[in-house]
């Protein structure tokens, strides 16, 4: 008896909710004056971008007197692009005459901003969105937008839906959680690139090599003594005592020097109290006056400083810099001539690259380089370092099959001489499609990229590549001019394809 009672009540319902009159059929659907069904309105999608700023926004076509709400996704742009997720949104409804306007003080979640307006009036209309953020404001205007009549003109006049075909779904939600960034490919000077190795090396007379004038033991002078130290010119940084035990040649050169000059002294002087009684010429007088002049200056040649005697020597910096390295320990014996250790001023380096001999034709073209360390992701141009050409040879070293191409430039503290680098030579440039390198993928010797198409959807394109010069590389075919590639974040679209699944969307339409 309860089974059929609650048979009849399931009957029941099912029979006011198919009267075309029930509230609830009004409800699940919409209906023309006649009674028939209405398709439902599609949302419209766009995706514009300033140079700050990222929106896609969400939205069914505007109707008179319905309320409309938007879904609008604002994403900060820079070297990675992530949401908005303090400030404040004012949405204008712009045209006919009127204005209409509504202001989010904050998102609804970081980067999803929540604004309803109900159009007043049919026509043509601008939305203007004007953003405020703690550290920068913006606009961004959708032109052309339609404020239709009815609901009726508005299903009537949408386009057909179209399929999304291979478009990927990847949401602002993933993207805000990952190092994520797109960028348009664009035409650009583009130079003939030679990918070889090569290395940092020290400039000449960036660097002196301090020696020892006698032999002795060397003793430090001072503290902190350590390569890398920064050192003023004419820093005490030895000392080399002979002990007696070892008589240098120096230390003879200079104490026959002495005599010589004391000698020369004594003749100067009696050839002065002689020519007063002229008994010798003048011309004597003369040859007494340059040999004694001579020996002063035979004396101040082989002295290496003031404090030098034949037994010590106090050896300093002969410039500022830092003190590259030590080729000595504190105590050890060494002998004249020894180099003991070598200042760097750093200031300048040369990048040397190592080029094959079948591009030497072209080497008379290269006019700067990119280059990278191998411990690193920066990439560096001799331009901006004030890099310049100095040589590049003319014939390969002994048993090599490379040709040196070399640049001067400036060290900025990132180089340490000695280094191996990869370096992109650039040649005569011409226009050409580029991507950053970063935007590349590969599988299996096949590349492609990833291209924004929307908001959340994305394509897979497999691209031809010809050269790259460390930060771009330039594209062949797969991809226009214009249309935007991730640069930061393939991989994770990868990955979310591979894994098939998505986070809670929350879009309203």
């Amino acid at each position: 008896m309860k089974k059929s009672l609650l048979l009849l009540a399931a009957l029941c319902y099912l029979l006011v909710a198919c009267n075309s009159n029930s509230p609830v059929a009004e409800a699940d659907h919409a209906h023309d004056a006649a009674g028939n069904h209405l398709a439902e309105l599609e949302a419209l999608a766009y995706t514009l971008y300033t140079n700050k700023t990222e929106l896609f926004v969400e939205f069914k076509p505007l109707v008179v007197g319905t309320e409309s709400r938007f879904a609008a996704h604002f994403t900060a742009l820079g070297d990675l692009f992530k949401a908005i997720g303090k400030g404040t949104i004012k949405l204008s409804l712009v045209g006919q005459g009127t204005s209409q306007s509504i202001t989010a003080t904050a998102p609804e979640v970081p980067g999803i901003f929540r604004l309803r307006i109900t159009p007043e009036k049919a026509g043509d209309y601008q939305l203007v969105f004007d953003i405020q953020t703690p550290t920068y404001t913006d606009q961004i205007i959708i032109e052309n937008v339609k404020v239709y009549p009815d609901e009726k003109t508005a299903i009537a006049q949408q386009p057909a839906a179209s399929g999304g075909g291979s478009d990927i779904t990847y949401l602002k939600e993933q993207a805000w959680k990952v190092e994520f960034a797109n960028a348009p490919a664009q035409i650009e000077p583009f130079s003939e690139v030679i990918r070889t190795g090569g290395q940092i090396l020290a400039a000449p007379g960036d660097e002196a090599v301090i020696t020892t004038q006698i032999s002795g033991v060397i003793s430090f002078i001072g503290k902190n003594f350590a390569p890398g130290s920064a050192i003023p010119a004419g820093m005490s940084l030895f000392m080399v005592k002979s002990n007696e035990v070892v008589q240098s040649n120096l230390g003879a050169e200079v104490t026959k020097a002495e005599t010589d000059l004391a000698t020369a002294k004594k003749n100067f002087e009696r050839s002065g109290e002689l020519i007063k009684d002229k008994i010798i010429s003048e011309r004597e007088f003369l040859e007494a006056q340059l040999r004694y002049e001579n020996a002063q200056t035979q004396l101040k040649s082989v002295s290496v400083s003031r404090n030098f005697n034949q037994n010590r020597q106090r050896i300093t910096a002969p410039m500022g810099g830092f003190l590259k390295n030590i080729l000595v320990e504190n105590g050890q014996f060494v002998n004249a001539g020894q180099p003991l250790a070598t200042v760097s001023k750093n200031k300048k380096l040369l990048l040397r690259a190592d080029v094959s001999q079948r591009y030497f034709p072209k080497l008379a073209a290269i006019t700067a380089a990119n280059f990278k360390t191998t411990d690193g992701d920066q990439v560096f141009n001799t331009r901006q370092l004030n890099g310049k050409v100095l040589s590049f040879g003319k014939t390969a070293a002994a048993n090599s099959p490379f040709v040196p191409f070399t640049f001067e430039i400036d060290n900025v503290g990132n180089f340490i001489p000695g280094s191996v680098v990869e370096v992109f030579l650039q040649a005569a440039s011409q226009p050409a499609l580029v991507v950053p390198v970063t935007a590349l993928l590969e599988e299996q010797g096949v590349f492609y990229v990833y291209v924004q198409t929307a908001g959340e959807s994305f394509q897979k394109r497999e691209v031809k590549i010809s050269a790259a010069d460390g930060l771009r590389v330039q594209i062949l075919s797969g991809i226009a001019e214009g249309e935007r590639v991730v640069t930061k974040g393939g991989y994770q679209i990868k990955l979310s394809t591979a894994s098939g699944t998505l986070p809670a969307h929350g879009h309203e339409h």
